[in-house]
This record gives structure tokens, C-alpha cells and sequence, in this order.
């Protein structure tokens, strides 16, 4: 299985507490991360992942093979207003973002993330941004790499603190 198995489309309603389970089993694995006790409202938020559709610009995109498996996730900002991080980036101008990109821990490896992210900046060039904003921690190693090798490059202005955790900002000019 890769993630030409796959395609990416916008989530249906129907979908939404698959995806917030898928999310929060993700989040909650994260060596690093902090547990659901100490941040009991952000794993609320992960699991009703589909309440962030309600906002204008704000699609749950998903990786969904042709057998109807959900093999990831992520939020796509098309109004930075509504991107809901600390710190300056939701007083980017012209920007887009993702945020909460989790991938099913059984098929990781597979280029699932990486698919997840192309969808995310074609969606922001189809708008006619002017860059990608996004966010990671220490505890994403891996999603980190990927994003530097896709041509993020670390925006130190963009980083501010969750509750004690280090949230670093990326940033990918067109």
C-alpha cells in the first residue's frame, strides 16, 4: 500500500468523528506531547476536528483510499483569522495554513503526509497566496523533516509557547 492508493478530498460530515478518533489517537501517541490530562482542551479539540470546517475558508481534508479507508487528515486555512495558533501567524497577510495533520500510525511511511501537504499548498497557489504557514513541535520529528525537505524553512518570528510546549513556525514562499 502507498499513497498513490489514496486520493485527497474534502472530508464529509459523516466522516468527522472518524477523523477527530484518528486525530486524537495520533496526537496522544507523540512521545513529548502533552498527555489529554494536562491539555484536556486541545484533545477536545482534535477529536470535534470537523467544528473547524464552520469557519469561512477552513476545509478537513483527508487521504481516503479506494476502498473507503481514511488514512489521514489535516486542516487547511485559507484565512489565516481562523488558524487558531499562538504567536503572529494569524496576522499573516496573504498566507495559508495547515494545521493537525495526522496520519493512520498503521500505513506511516507511505507518503500519506507529503500527500496531505501537496493538497494544502496547491489549494493555497489556486488561491493566489503568497506563502504556507504552519506549525510543529519537537515531538514531530519526522513531519519536520518532511517539511524542510518539501521546502519549509523555519520562521523563527512565527514560534510561541502552548502551555509550556515549544510550538516552532515554518513558512513556504511561492
Amino acid at each position: 500500500m502507498n499513497s498513490k492508493e489514496y486520493i485527497v478530498r474534502d472530508a464529509f460530515s459523516n466522516e468527522f468523528r472518524e477523523i477527530g478518533e484518528l486525530m486524537v489517537n495520533v496526537y496522544s501517541q507523540l512521545q513529548g506531547l502533552p498527555p489529554k490530562e494536562e491539555q484536556p482542551a486541545y484533545y477536545k479539540m482534535l477529536a470535534n476536528i470537523g467544528s473547524l470546517t464552520e469557519n469561512p475558508k477552513t476545509k478537513l481534508l483527508i487521504a481516503i483510499s479506494s476502498s473507503g479507508n481514511i488514512g489521514g487528515g489535516v486542516v487547511y486555512f485559507g484565512d489565516m483569522k481562523y488558524y487558531g495558533s499562538g504567536g503572529t501567524a494569524t496576522k499573516e497577510k496573504n498566507a495559508s495554513g495547515f494545521r493537525l495533520l495526522a496520519v493512520d500510525p498503521s500505513i506511516r511511511g507511505k507518503g500519506i503526509g507529503r500527500l496531505l501537504t501537496k493538497a494544502c499548498i496547491q489549494l493555497a497557489i489556486d488561491e493566489h497566496r503568497d506563502q504556507m504557514i504552519i506549525h510543529t513541535t519537537k515531538a514531530m520529528q519526522v513531519a519536520w523533516k518532511m517539511y524542510e525537505n518539501m521546502g519549509f524553512k523555519r520562521s523563527e518570528d512565527l514560534d510561541f509557547i502552548q502551555e509550556e510546549l515549544p510550538v516552532f513556525g515554518f513558512r513556504l514562499i511561492f
